[in-house]
């Protein structure tokens, strides 16, 4: 097992955790933090929503094309000058979101520094994990990495009503500054409490271009998806960017299959745990993200909420998350990570279900009760699932699938949106050809027909959490030797396994 934090005792383990999940949150409010703030941007710089929607594009674009190669680096040079570096590059950059537009005038400066930012956010989301599994003891991981996921959860969800308070109270410049008091907080701490290095490595043997082929794949697959529905599915930048993103990443597979020392070492998928536990990640976000988009069109235009009433209702989602997610930490040495990953996919199923059986004149104890199920199930999987992956590789690896996983928590929502936002369009086309309606139709016909199309992108959430519970079913939890000595080999919970 690796060094302890510190001393070794309670205390250094509680601040090594309060830093990696400083990070963490730092990285996952940003996402979402400004995007409360793009209209007033928009105001401010006098550009079209198009433009203002790259100042969260850039971020995602730049956090997904980075998060593999810095696992990657931190597995050679070791995780604390990763941790320690990303917290300095983000804060800076977060000042330099604030001051320099404004400074200069110039809506690019804000977009360069977004995309610097996200360099930083990258380097901590991207080794998080990884510094759990090999800093804290075995029978505190499970507990330890409910609480980051929890407070990621977190930071995602509450990102949107930060933004609104910060930007209504004080400017949108704010969303950034408030991220350099914190950040400079934080850099202190992880200087005190993460452990020192054991890897002595340099970059010497770093798979160069296998990092040019991920960046440049990952980011133009994610531009492809996050701006289709704006630029259109058949216009030449989407299809440009699909065609490259196919292209950089069927070669990458190649090259990677290749290399000495890879940058994703591929032959980890040969192991049928490891791949079912990432695809069900995948398809756990990708699901999530659709809906969670879904769902403020789904209660304004069907159930006829206002914006602020329905932005209250869907805090219940957030709010199951962190009371499953503290709960997961808790239960998982106890339960066991097999057991309580079923137990959170049928959750997970069951609100799914529900969503399906909602109608117009549904009750609000109905909606909020079906939004808890989904959120509880959320916060109750990601913790079995993420210490399924992380404990199945050895040391090597671990900065690696940190990363991996990381990316498996964001890049997927971008793809659930588009593919739920064309099932819902569809669906309603369907029904309104099939029964003949226009656009003259009673209003109370129209809602009918939305409320269809609804049903219709909510059946298909049902069947991909079918397929998330049929491949947690498939997989069992495997403990590598590198986390286990002679003693802890024997003392490890049956339910484990």
């Amino acid at each position: 097992m690796g060094a302890s934090p510190g001393s070794g005792q309670k205390k250094s383990y509680v601040l090594f955790l309060v830093s990696v999940s400083l990070a963490i949150f730092m990285a996952s409010l940003d996402g979402t933090i400004v995007n409360i703030a793009l209209p007033t941007i928009s105001e401010s710089f006098e550009i079209s929503t198009t433009t203002v929607s790259w100042v969260a594009t850039a971020y995602l674009i730049a956090m997904a094309g980075c998060v593999i190669i810095f696992g990657k680096i931190s597995d050679l040079i070791g995780f604390k000058r990763i941790f320690v570096t990303g917290f300095a590059i983000f804060t800076i950059g977060s000042f330099m979101c604030g001051l320099l537009p404004d400074m200069f005038g110039s809506f690019d400066l804000l977009i360069v520094s977004r995309v610097f930012q996200a360099l930083g956010g990258a380097m901590m989301t991207a080794i998080a994990p990884a510094m759990v599994t090999e800093y804290i003891p075995l029978d505190q991981k499970g507990k330890a990495m409910g609480i980051v996921i929890t407070i990621a959860a977190l930071g995602t969800a509450i990102g949107p009503t930060v933004g609104g308070l910060l930007t209504d109270y004080l400017s949108w410049h704010w969303i950034f500054f408030i991220n350099v008091p914190i950040g400079i907080c934080a850099i202190l701490l992880g200087l005190r409490v993460v452990p020192k290095d054991s890897r002595v490595g340099n970059l010497s043997g770093f798979d160069y271009r296998g990092g040019v082929l991920v960046f440049v794949g990952l980011a133009t697959l994610i531009f492809a998806i996050s701006e289709g529905l704006t630029l259109g599915w058949t216009s030449l930048p989407i299809i440009a960017a699909l065609v490259v993103a196919a292209v950089s990443l069927s070669y990458l597979v190649y090259h990677e299959r290749r290399v000495p020392d890879p940058l994703l070492e591929l032959r980890l998928f040969s192991n049928r745990n490891f791949l079912f536990a990432n695809l069900a990640m995948c398809l756990l976000f990708f699901s999530f993200g659709g809906i969670n988009y879904l769902f403020p069109f789904y209660f304004e235009y069907v159930h006829g909420f206002s914006s602020a009433s329905a932005g209250i209702i869907m805090t219940t989602l957030s709010f199951a998350m962190m009371v499953s997610g503290v709960a997961a930490g808790v239960l998982f040495n106890r339960v066991g990570g097999r057991r309580m990953g079923i137990a959170a996919s049928l959750v997970i199923v069951l609100g799914y279900f529900m969503l399906t059986t909602l109608r117009v004149d549904s009750t609000l104890g109905q909606i909020i009760g079906t939004l808890f199920l989904i959120g509880f199930g959320l916060g109750l999987l990601v913790t079995p699932l993420t210490n399924m992956i992380m404990n199945s590789v050895g040391k090597p690896y671990q900065g690696m699938v940190s990363s991996l996983t990381s990316l498996e928590r964001f890049a997927p929502m971008p793809l659930g949106i588009a593919c739920f936002n064309l099932a819902l369009l569809w669906g309603m086309s369907t029904v309104a050809n099939h029964r003949h309606v226009t656009t003259a139709a009673p209003v109370d016909i129209q809602v009918q027909v939305l409320n269809a199309g609804f049903d219709i992108a909510f059946f298909g959430a049902f069947i991909v959490g079918i397929v998330i519970l049929v491949l947690v079913l498939l997989t069992r939890l495997e403990i590598h030797p590198d986390y286990l000595d002679r003693e802890e080999q024997e003392e490890v919970p049956m339910g484990m396994m």
